[in-house]
């Protein structure tokens, strides 16, 4: 990762990954195009930052800081994100990772090599709408690493991010059937949509009101608000 793939470093969250002190490193650019995303700047963005840049940052917070979060954008998107990933834990930091799921091949590597220790993963939408979502159709690949990160039963989360008028309760109740049978037990993320002016797409406010009263039991879900 010589070339500066790297929009921006967050120096300090202690919201981002559960109980530990990191910073958030985005990738700039993106494999979707959510017509809700408040990162415009970051999807349709140029790398501000390269790797070394960014390791020599990470050797300053040695002893302050715990974690890393990888974050954009899509970091899945490089291919050298794994030397990435080798490099951080060489200095001893644990690293989550938020990925749309669509590269399932290097998420599995990235575990196999215990090079990630939480993956935050996003549930766009139902198949039948993850197209109209996120403008690209390879819900295949997203539906591979979910079965993977089951399977290996590895510490992930599942998050959606809700719209009312593009996401009703029924579909979101589709998403906790799907992961249900699919055997995930973990609790189920759903994040509001805010509406700012650096959103992707022209969507407005929501029209409608989302009925929290008919969402399934059959996953503990958790609102992000």
């Amino acid at each position: 990762m010589s070339h500066k793939f790297i929009y921006d470093i967050t120096t300090f969250t202690a919201l981002d990954y559960p109980d530990y002190l990191a910073t958030i490193i985005w990738f700039a650019k993106c494999n979707m195009r959510c017509q809700y995303c408040y990162n415009k700047d970051i999807v349709l963005g140029e790398g501000e930052i390269s790797q070394e840049e960014a390791l020599e940052f990470l050797d300053s917070r040695v002893g302050l800081l715990e974690a890393v979060v990888l974050s954009g954008g899509e970091s899945t998107l490089y291919s050298d994100l794994l030397e990435f990933c080798i490099k951080i834990k060489e200095k001893n930091f644990k690293i989550k990772l938020d990925t749309n799921g669509l590269n399932p091949h290097l998420v599995q590597l990235l575990v196999e090599h215990n090079l990630i220790d939480y993956i935050a993963l996003d549930y766009k939408a139902p198949k039948e709408k993850f197209f109209v979502i996120t403008k690209n159709k390879h819900f295949d690949d997203f539906s591979k690493t979910l079965n993977f990160l089951i399977a290996r039963n590895f510490p992930f989360e599942v998050r959606t991010t809700v719209h009312n008028d593009l996401l009703r309760v029924e579909e979101i109740n589709r998403i906790i059937e799907d992961l249900c049978k699919r055997g995930y037990r973990g609790n189920y993320y759903l994040q509001p949509f805010v509406f700012t002016d650096t959103i992707l797409s022209k969507l407005k406010e929501e029209k409608t009101t989302f009925e929290k009263e008919k969402l399934s039991d059959k996953l503990q879900v958790i609102w992000r608000e």
